[in-house]
């Protein structure tokens, strides 16, 4: 019999880890499926106010487009096929009709600081959402969660996270940042400035104070700011040459070939500071760099999707019923 396995996509970045956990499997049929939402949020989601999450947007588009390019069987939202596997990047909302398949949840990058909203969520039992990735792997309601570095594994289960559903096997895009080096980017020795969409998501972010402090870091060195792609582009871009006028403004482009080029890496919260923890730059954060050495992820040549695919097989083998008694969440 034919194994099926569904993999939920989200952003570009939790896209093509999918991609690559899929291309480690080849006796399933992989599907996937750009993310989907149910019942209030689907309803929230038509009118367009979601489109700054996964759920829409730009992070949509930039899914539906690769899943084309690359030419992969798209079941949407999940329903054409009976799965023996699920395969998701994110459990903040875990949809009704995966919760009785065996389901393997996947770290997708940095997790954002925890706040008062993670307190509301583990306590008033708010939706995990609200909370943001800081409450990633609270909804219990998968059979193994595979996560990037020991570091994070001490993180999840300090929040609540069962020890012996996590599994460290390093994440896909973030296992091997030396292959970065070898890039054919004309330019060199720069000050780079990756910036996130916090004002999009709904938190704060004091984007001037920010600037002022790329600027004192920068010292008059060449500048080059790439943009997190969900951000709202001419807004950010004329906040940034009101302050630095001489900066360099990229709306896309390589991240991982910028950060191997650059001297300096500034960040607010975004996953590429690990490229550049990864290959030894001088790094600036918002989030506490001796707890982000500790959560960065395992460097293991890019075999992480490899060993994530193995935990595949492993819950392929276990009956589903003695494996999840319950699906929670």
């Amino acid at each position: 019999m034919t194994l099926r396995a569904l993999f939920i996509c989200g952003s570009l970045n939790q896209t093509t880890m999918m991609h690559k956990i899929a291309l480690c499997l080849p006796e399933f049929n992989c599907f996937f499926t750009p993310f989907y939402a149910e019942g209030i949020l689907r309803a929230v989601f038509k009118t367009g106010l979601l489109d700054h999450s996964i759920l829409g947007g730009k992070h949509l588009q930039a899914t539906q487009e690769y899943l084309e390019r690359e030419k992969l069987m798209v079941d949407k939202g999940g329903r054409q096929e009976e799965y023996d596997l699920v395969v998701t990047c994110t459990d903040l909302i875990v949809q009704s009709n995966i919760r009785n398949k065996r389901l393997l949840l996947v770290q997708e990058g940095i997790t954002i600081p925890e706040d008062y909203t993670l307190w509301l969520v583990k306590n008033l039992k708010l939706p995990r959402y609200l909370a943001n990735t800081a409450a990633t792997g609270l909804s219990d309601a998968y059979d193994r969660f595979c996560v990037a570095s020991n570091g994070y594994r001490d993180l999840f289960i300090r929040n609540g996270v069962k020890p012996e559903k996590i599994v460290v096997t390093g994440i896909p895009n973030f296992d091997n940042a030396q292959k970065a080096l070898k890039n054919d980017l004309p330019i060199r020795h720069y000050v780079l400035v990756a910036t996130s969409s916090l004002r999009e998501t709904g938190r704060f972010d004091d984007r001037i104070g920010f600037l002022k402090k790329v600027r004192k870091i920068a010292a008059g060195r060449k500048t080059i700011f790439k943009l997190h792609p969900n951000e709202n582009i001419q807004r950010a871009e004329n906040e940034i040459l009101s302050l630095l006028p001489d900066s360099i403004v990229l709306k896309e482009g390589n991240t991982n070939h910028l950060v191997a080029n650059c001297d300096i890496l500034i960040t607010q919260v975004s996953s590429v500071v690990f490229t550049g923890i990864a290959l030894d730059k001088e790094v600036y954060s918002d989030i506490d760099l001796k707890l982000l050495y500790r959560l960065a992820p395992i460097q293991n040549n890019g075999t992480s999707a490899k060993e994530i695919a193995k935990v595949c097989r492993q819950l392929i083998e276990y009956p589903l019923v003695p494996l999840r008694q319950t699906a929670p969440g």
